[in-house]
């Protein structure tokens, strides 16, 4: 998810097809601000997703080193 944070912020052109665009409008004007401010948001939620998924991965770590330590003292 990082790394696709990464190519959306960068506004890599293989990705156009992914970015969430309502109307056709917004190609024909010119302006490619409007297209990259639309990269950047899905950017974003990218990283967000990528912290989410660090957040979980380290509660589980944390998790199973406690239940290994709980199932080693009762044995």
């Amino acid at each position: 998810m990082a790394m696709l944070g990464i190519f959306y912020i960068t506004h890599s052109a293989v990705l156009i097809e992914d970015v969430p665009v309502m109307n056709h409008s917004i190609y024909q004007d010119g302006n490619p601000e409007r297209i990259y401010a639309l990269y950047n948001k899905v950017g974003y939620n990218c990283f967000i997703a990528a912290a989410i998924y660090i957040v979980f991965a380290v509660f589980s770590c944390c998790q199973l080193r406690l239940n290994k330590q709980k199932a080693y003292l009762v044995h």
